[in-house]
């Protein structure tokens, strides 16, 4: 095997990823096969800004496809780039708390406070 044909190989690999980003945001959430078993309410993706990502990292695979040789390289990896932010940036609420968040799942809506525990007296003795 060529040397050469490694960056041609993960650029497949990463079109095959972007495909399948773009397949998950195409994809109707109501006839998704699982239900919801979270404590506490998922924040909604949205599925353009999942499809800007999608297309972004297509273009970062097809500019690995191409090389050096493709004249359009340098072009589409900044459309690729561009596109990545901007589906980073209509996704925030969502890549924050996939990110983020590490607390204790709790029930019920997010407008419900938790109740405050009796205060208890202790005394030692």
């Amino acid at each position: 095997m060529r040397l050469e044909l490694i960056p041609v190989i993960l650029g497949v690999l990463i079109v095959l990823v972007a495909a399948g980003i773009i397949y998950d945001a195409a994809f109707p959430e109501s006839i998704r096969p699982f239900r919801e078993r979270r404590r506490r309410q998922r924040a909604e993706r949205d599925t353009v800004g999942q499809w800007f990502v999608g297309l972004g990292i297509a273009c970062l695979g097809v500019s690995m496809i191409g090389n050096e040789v493709w004249r359009w390289t340098t072009i589409v990896v900044m459309v690729g780039v561009a596109l990545v932010i901007v589906g980073a940036v209509m996704n925030r609420a969502y890549l924050r708390e996939v990110l983020t968040f590490r607390g204790a799942a709790r029930r019920g809506s997010s407008d419900e406070s938790m109740p405050e525990p009796p205060h208890l007296k202790l005394r030692i003795r």
